[in-house]
Formats: C-alpha cells, structure tokens, sequence
C-alpha cells in the first residue's frame, strides 16, 4: 500500500527513537487510541446515515456508491426478473413475453385495426 521496503523501514524506526526516545510506547498507545477512535467515529457515522435514510435502505451499503462496484451491481449481473410476467411497461399493456404466447393458428389471420395504419 505505501510501497516502504525493509531499509525504508528500518530508517523510520531509528528516526522514532531518536526523536521520541524513551517516550515511543506511550506516543504509539496514543497513535493506536487515536486510530480505534477514528474507525469508531467512522462506524457511527455510517449507522446514523443508515438510521436517517430510513427502512427503504436499510440494505444499503456505502460502497455502492463507488461507480465501479454500482456498474458492477447494477449492469453485469444476471437479470432476475422472470420472462413470462404478465406486466408490460404500464400496468394496462401487455408485456411481449405473453404477446409471443398467442400464437395464431393455421390460416388465421391476425387483428387488423384501420386507424393504425
């Protein structure tokens, strides 16, 4: 993540000694403390959001908001949505899955409507 290699970090131990000296356990306790409390204070944030946004989202997840997990999610995964459902775009309209089920029969001609044409 930082890319710091073995002399690198040999050199940032020495250099911590040197200027905090005998005091670097308790400078690092600090540093901890101070890092538990930030991801708490992140933790809280996050469940406050979640608690304001109300039971609509209550499966919402702030990654989603990353453009590559909400392609992922919303573009690359398998449609779930059955192919025979009786629904077209508007409630009153057939949808042409259940279009392509009436079928006509041998030499039947299909509905002609004049004010269409």
């Amino acid at each position: 993540m930082f890319d710091v290699g073995v002399g690198e970090m040999a050199m940032l131990a020495v250099l911590a000694l040197v200027i905090f000296g005998d005091k670097l356990p308790q400078v690092a306790g600090q540093a901890g403390r101070m890092l538990r409390q930030f991801r708490q204070m992140a933790n809280n944030a996050k469940a406050d959001l979640q608690e304001g946004l109300g039971p609509e989202f209550k499966d919402f997840d702030i990654n989603d908001l990353n453009p590559k997990t909400f392609v992922r999610k919303h573009l690359l995964e398998d449609d779930d949505t059955p192919l025979n459902n009786k629904g077209g775009v508007f409630d009153d309209e057939l949808s042409y899955a259940t279009a392509a089920d009436d079928r006509l029969d041998h030499g039947e001609r299909p509905p002609f409507d004049n004010e269409a044409t």
